[in-house]
């Protein structure tokens, strides 16, 4: 029997491990939350989508962080050559435990969907307290029933600012406004087309509750300063270009406790560098069967690409069943590519401006973990040879966070940045790595 491991258990990898199953595989389940679901899936109480089930018939390990991935070349006869031996060490136990369990497994296939987290631009003020990701404020609302603030300003780029308003209002924040940075224009033009049913629903659903509940939708205006002292007391928004340059003596400024902004996401392609796997654009690549560069290795979700929920689904549902030496099936291999082209019109539609650095100042902070300016940033660029060297220089992605916030902004403002290879993924405290470990 097939032995598969799924790093994961958002959408993806739940549709994985269904799928998995399905074809007679021995299924293993790893995530760092206490619940499945995901990000998308918070009220996983409910088990609307029978998620439950399929954890029955799985090896589900909750609470469990991969640190390292080892893909060792098998000896060969010359003839053939091998697939690499995996080796996936993992940490069993609360984050913040004194007595995590470490112990290594060894599975025939592994499918990593290990999704994505929130981007967000750097603007003045971005680092005072009450100034949130777009995610971390629909997690609280729809995980703790807690909201961020009491007058809430929702701000950035792309559709999922409509859900994280829905959540905010669900818990009893007023939400003053939810600010899309791209024009009406840029917007309309890439949804344009033949729409899918589903999506019009949900489109229509959060248009309403906004509707119902007096919050108007601004297109073409972001949030450009954030003030206060001891937190966010309140924010500056203009209007901007298609280009998100602003258009001079537009600035407004609100009175709010909370903000929460977010212009798309990225990827956490962390462990997928760990296995080897070359990346395209930051994204896991991938061939048709959800295959990386490195055999019995396989991506899905956001890892591979923005696409949302259902484009989630259906790359864990394929890679799950291939894992396992199964055949999708036809109406599986056309789910998957209809919403592939959902993705790339969400792309076209909610992109990021090229000129949103004119927001900055000198002395704004973008790498929040070491506290970098944009001068500083700006003043290495020009005078350090390398991106080692950069690195050294500015501090800048050497932080706790080891660059997942920051990284892709210092890229972009100051040249092309690579993911190297990392032999601990994820935090490990030193007792953890000395210690016996546990059966594997």
């Amino acid at each position: 029997m097939t032995r598969v491991m799924i790093i994961g258990a958002g959408p993806a990898g739940l549709a994985a491990a269904e799928h998995a199953l399905r074809a007679g595989a021995e299924v293993t389940v790893v995530d760092q939350s206490d619940v499945p679901g995901g990000q998308y899936h918070r009220k996983f109480h409910a088990d609307p989508h029978g998620f439950g089930e399929v954890l029955d018939r799985c090896e589900w390990w909750p609470e469990s962080a991969v640190w390292a991935i080892e893909a060792t070349a098998a000896a060969g006869d010359g003839a053939v050559e091998p697939p690499p031996t995996l080796r996936i060490h993992v940490l069993r136990g609360p984050a913040d435990g004194s007595a995590r369990q470490r112990v290594t497994l060894e599975p025939d296939a592994l499918v990593l969907a290990t999704g994505a987290h929130d981007r967000v631009l750097p603007f003045p003020g971005w680092q005072l307290p009450g100034v949130y990701t777009a995610g971390a404020a629909q997690a609280l609302a729809k995980g703790e029933h807690v909201a961020v603030g009491k007058r809430v300003l929702v701000a950035g780029a792309g559709p999922f600012l409509l859900p994280v308003a829905e959540s905010l209002l669900a818990v009893g924040a007023e939400v003053l406004a939810v600010l899309e940075a791209n024009t009406a224009a840029t917007v309309l033009n890439g949804w344009s087309g033949r729409v899918h049913l589903g999506k019009a629903a949900e489109l229509v659903r959060y248009a309403a509750t906004l509707a119902r509940h007096r919050v108007p939708y601004r297109f073409g205006r972001v949030v450009v300063e954030a003030r206060g002292d001891d937190r966010v007391r309140e924010v500056v928004t203009a209007r901007v270009r298609a280009d998100w340059s602003v258009v001079p003596g537009t600035e407004r400024t609100h009175s709010v406790d909370a903000v929460c902004v977010g212009h798309g996401f990225v990827p956490q392609p962390e462990l997928a560098v760990a296995a080897g796997c070359l990346l395209d654009d930051g994204f896991v690549r991938i061939d048709e069967t959800q295959r990386t560069s490195v055999a019995n290795v396989f991506a899905a979700g956001e890892i591979t690409g923005i696409g949302g929920v259902d484009a989630a689904r259906a790359e864990g549902a394929i890679a799950g069943c291939v894992a396992a030496g199964g055949t999708p099936g036809r109406d599986l291999l056309r789910e998957r590519d209809r919403t592939r082209a959902f993705a790339h019109r969400l792309k076209a539609a909610h992109p990021i401006g090229r000129n949103w650095s004119g927001w900055l100042r000198d002395d704004t902070i973008v790498c929040r973990c070491e506290e970098t300016t944009y001068g500083r940033l700006k003043e290495a660029a020009a005078d350090t040879p390398g991106p080692h060297a950069f690195k050294l220089g500015t501090r800048a992605g050497l932080g706790p966070c080891q660059g997942r916030m920051c990284g892709p902004t210092v890229a972009e403002l100051c040249g092309g940045a690579e993911r190297h290879h990392r032999p601990i993924a994820q935090p490990i405290r030193l007792g953890e790595l000395a210690a016996p470990e546990g059966d594997s």
